[in-house]
């Protein structure tokens, strides 16, 4: 049985542990296998443990290190919040 959700630059994921906990946010850039550069809307951009996220089905065509208005707007035109 593959494998259907990958860590990948754009893919949202949901904070499961932490003063996060319960937001989305993307994958923006991969640091190492541990670890994932990761932003959202409201917050600022961070570094996260794999072990925090939870990976979602959704993921928006972004690219790596986007700005965060870049990011809102793909955000918004793959309407995240609503799925």
């Amino acid at each position: 049985m593959p494998f259907k959700r990958y860590v990948e630059i754009g893919r949202v994921d949901l904070v499961n542990y932490g003063k996060d906990y319960g937001k989305l946010v993307v994958i923006v850039d991969v640091l190492d296998q541990n670890r994932a550069l990761v932003d959202a809307p409201d917050m600022v951009r961070s570094q996260m443990n794999f072990k925090r996220l939870s990976l979602t089905d959704i993921k928006i065509d972004i690219n790596r290190v986007p700005r965060k208005k870049s990011l809102i707007e793909a955000m918004e035109k793959a309407d995240v919040k609503n799925k």
